[in-house]
């Protein structure tokens, strides 16, 4: 039996952060010790958040007065550009790092500095980082000190495409197109006009065609699978007027002769949340509401040789704060259900 990890949440005032917390309440081997805020240093988690009181008895503290480095590990549930300043020292001290934001994602610098618009603060670190789509790199995650937890686009459509990229078996030079619906929680828990009911509800919209920060995300994990298919991506988000929930539908080419529902069922036969439903079956956001699931179906396009993908997530859990828990449990050994048990939301 492990003993209890003491776990320290930084930016712990928006979703990511109070869904960690959510989370966290029910894992047998964590103890959350601090959550930081700098703007609501002093208050406590009961009266910020009514949905956990009588669960924690916590306040928010500045992140220098919360001992981080007492932790064995921190969550940053923070904008880009914060956990790369910070997470150097804590490294520094042994503790170990699950990175929500953007900061160690994308490999190069350059392309991260483009899309972010800011210089990186420690690229050495990005080089030691760990990309945290735990089905694919399970072992690599096991040994990592610091693990960059994917988007929720990228987890999303990168999922269903893994074993297929995997064995090589998208066919070159055809377009791969994935045309993805997110809830309005995507945006953050900050003040926004578009995110307002009035402007999200009732309402539907594309948006970032000219380039969302996903896209090169994405396209490096094509890169790193199937290189020569990474430059046919097309990759459109969409808001929909939904708090919690993504869809992506993906278009793509397959090489002749395979069956691509045995190639997925099978990889994904021992991963507790993948679900790889049979052909013909159209998965819905609804049906993994608040729980790490997400769920896939193939079918080929009727008089068509287009292969269509469905995929949902929890853009919340499975798409954030899940998958960090997921990828803690990978990095200490636990069983990699624990605190992610849950059955999902109906209605």
């Amino acid at each position: 039996m492990h003993s209890k990890i003491k776990v320290g949440i930084v930016g712990a005032t928006g979703y990511t952060g109070v869904e960690l917390l959510r989370l966290l309440s029910t894992h047998p081997q964590i103890e959350v010790t601090a959550v930081t805020s700098r703007s609501e240093a002093g208050i406590s988690l009961a009266d910020y958040f009514p949905s956990l009181r009588g669960i924690y008895d916590l306040a928010f503290q500045t992140p220098d007065e919360a001992n981080l480095d007492q932790c064995d590990a921190v969550f940053f549930a923070t904008p880009n550009g914060v956990a790369m300043k910070e997470a150097p020292e804590l490294l520094k001290k042994g503790v170990r790092i699950i990175d929500l934001s953007a900061d160690f994602r994308i490999q190069d610098i350059p392309t991260w500095e483009q899309w972010y618009g800011m210089a990186h603060a420690c690229p050495d670190v990005v080089r030691q980082a760990v990309y945290g789509l735990s089905e694919m790199n399970r072992d690599a995650i096991a040994k990592a000190q610091i693990v960059a937890n994917p988007g929720c686009y990228p987890t999303c459509v990168s999922l269903p495409l893994l074993p297929l990229l995997q064995q090589g078996r998208l066919k070159t030079g055809m377009p791969l197109i994935a045309d993805c619906k997110s809830g309005v929680s995507g945006a953050g828990r900050k003040g926004n006009v578009g995110s307002l009911l009035c402007e999200a509800g009732d309402n539907f919209k594309a948006y970032g065609i000219g380039g969302h920060r996903h896209l090169p995300e994405i396209k490096q994990t094509i890169s790193d699978l199937q290189p020569d298919i990474a430059e046919s991506f097309v990759f459109v988000p969409h808001l929909t007027p939904m708090i919690r929930g993504m869809h992506a539908t993906v278009y793509l080419h397959l090489q002749d002769n395979i069956d691509p529902y045995e190639i997925l069922s099978g990889f994904y036969q021992d991963s507790p949340f993948v679900d790889v439903m049979k052909p013909g079956s159209t998965p819905e956001t609804r049906s993994v509401r608040g729980a790490n699931i997400c769920r896939i179906s193939i079918q080929k396009a009727p008089q068509s040789p287009v292969w269509i993908v469905l995929s949902v997530i929890d853009n919340l859990v499975k798409g954030a704060a899940g998958q960090a828990v997921q990828n803690m449990n990978i990095m200490f050994g636990f069983d990699e259900r624990l605190g992610l048990q849950s059955a999902p939301l109906l209605p």
